[in-house]
């Protein structure tokens, strides 16, 4: 599995290899990568017309995750497993990451509201964003249009907006979907191995707890402070206790996510 590189100096002989990478033709045109604002319009038009016809909207949200973990933590993840799933299935793309979500009213501040950096939107204005992102993909030639949530809570929110599209687009080729195994992976698939190998629920946690925090250590390393790790309180917004937390307890949930989302995904866009 690829993990994010460690960021720092680069050395001479890496330094002479990254101007090569730049200068080849290759990377010049954006060939091999499916991001799409890795693209220009025409190199991206090339790729719909050739087959590529799946987008991912992937959705992650900027909210605490106690002392220990980054307020992004949630999109560096979604963008992360969203291009190894683009990867896998071969003919997707994956658009830019939607951080925007609700997180928890304003006054009073609820949910994760009560914690500096979090960021919140109504719930309207979410759906509206997916929607109006939804119509601009189906508008170029995109065929399946595929919301992935990282967040529990705005779960209900991509299914109501997928399922409108749909009605709106009843006899049109487009599609849209909500992919809910995505986020079920690390509820299920994930937290079962973590009890097998010996972890409790209090351990593991719901949020930024064990396996939150091991799954970020996992693809988002830099996200993770390591030396805060030790027994949170409750106070601290954390639910578990990501103390023992390792990036290859992480991979136990990449590996779920990946897999798991990737077979959904090829069932979701089968046609007859």
């Amino acid at each position: 599995m690829m993990r994010e590189q460690p960021r720092g100096r680069i050395g001479l002989v890496a330094a002479v290899g990254l101007l090569v990478l730049i200068a080849s033709p290759a990377c010049a045109s954006g060939a091999g990568s499916v991001v799409l604002e890795d693209l220009t319009w025409t190199e991206l038009a090339g790729q719909i017309k050739a087959g590529r016809t799946t987008i991912i909207v992937p959705v992650g949200g900027v909210e605490q995750s106690g002392p220990h973990m980054a307020l992004g933590k949630h999109d560096a993840r979604v963008e992360f497993l969203s291009e190894a799933i683009a990867r896998n299935l071969g003919d997707a793309l994956v658009a830019p990451v939607v951080a925007y979500v609700p997180e928890g009213a304003l006054n009073p501040p609820t949910e994760h509201m009560r914690f500096p950096g979090t960021i919140t939107v109504p719930a309207a204005a979410f759906r509206e964003v997916l929607e109006s992102a939804a119509m601009s993909f189906r508008l170029h030639g995109f065929r399946d249009v595929v919301f992935l949530g990282d967040h529990g809570g705005y779960q209900a929110d991509l299914k109501t907006v997928a399922d409108d599209l749909n009605r709106r687009w009843a006899g049109s080729p487009t599609r849209a979907h909500y992919i809910a195994r995505y986020y079920e992976a690390t509820q299920t698939t994930y937290v079962r191995a973590l009890r097998q190998r010996g972890y409790s629920p209090g351990e593991i946690g719901t949020h930024a707890g064990l396996a939150d925090t091991s799954l970020t250590l996992a693809v988002a390393p830099r996200m993770a402070r390591r030396d805060r790790l030790g027994h949170p309180r409750p106070s601290d917004g954390v639910s578990g206790d990501p103390t023992r937390a390792s990036a290859q307890l992480g991979d136990l949930g990449v590996d779920a996510i990946i897999g798991e989302t990737t077979q959904a995904i090829r069932a979701a866009v089968r046609r007859p």
